[in-house]
């Protein structure tokens, strides 16, 4: 059985990466939010999800059945109509279209 003192070590060594990598992010983040950069990739990313998400998801359905292709299919447009009709809130076109397309498998 390992030794109090290694276990303990063992515990800060990972409190210490833990802590680090949470706060990394907060402490960067301070100065890049008037970024041009930043501001650009805030307004695009939330698209460029929701594009790789729709040919992921068209992709993996091209060698299986008709209703597993609709399926796929209904579910992009949700997606993609959803997130324009809200506001364009990445969360929640998301996981509509998630719900339409696991509905739509099952039922079909």
């Amino acid at each position: 059985m390992p030794e109090t003192s290694y276990i303990a070590s063992v515990l800060a060594i990972g409190f210490a990466i833990t802590f680090a990598l949470r706060a990394v992010p907060f402490a960067v983040l301070e100065p890049l939010r008037h970024s041009r950069f930043v501001t650009t990739m805030a307004a695009w990313m939330p698209a460029g999800i929701l594009a790789i998400l729709a040919v992921s998801t068209l992709s993996d359905s091209v060698g299986t059945s008709v209703t597993s292709r609709l399926a796929a299919a209904s579910a992009v447009a949700v997606t993609v109509a959803v997130h324009l009709l809200s506001g364009r809130r990445t969360l929640w076109s998301v996981g509509t279209g998630t719900l339409v397309y696991i509905v739509a498998v099952n039922l079909g």
